[in-house]
């Protein structure tokens, strides 16, 4: 019985010591940008979620929330791509994570409008999202 448990708990620390997880951050006056990165062996997911309050110069707009989640693919050195299908289509939102050494740029393909609508997005539009330490 003790050798089952040990046996079981070295598995699970074994499998937990190859996790990492990374999370950045962007406040763009009332806009929050957050991105999350795991990695577990050569697996990699990605969360980008967004929460949108209208800035003074966005008035009439309305508030906004939104997330995207799946599997990502690596496809450059620093670079990742997170796909999400579009259920019952037969499109995909794409978020391209271009990765810096202190955080990252997000860039969303058109079809991400079904996830994050009216004012909200998930693409940086070129300022950097903070790599939280």
């Amino acid at each position: 019985m003790r050798k089952t448990l040990f046996l079981a708990i070295a598995m699970l620390a074994s499998g937990a010591a190859g996790a990492a997880t990374d999370h950045f951050l962007l406040r763009d006056g009332n806009h929050v940008q957050h991105l999350k990165i795991t990695t577990l062996g050569k697996d990699i997911n990605a969360t980008v979620d967004v929460d949108f309050e209208p800035n003074p110069d966005e008035a009439g707009k309305h508030a906004c929330s939104a997330t995207v989640s799946d599997e990502a693919k690596s496809v450059g050195e620093n670079e990742l791509v997170l796909k999400k299908h579009i259920e019952g289509e037969a499109r995909s939102c794409s978020v391209k994570i271009h990765l810096t050494p202190n955080g990252a740029k997000l860039e969303q393909s058109d079809e991400c409008t079904y996830f994050a609508a009216g004012i909200c997005s998930f693409s940086s539009n070129g300022k950097e999202l903070v790599k939280i330490k």
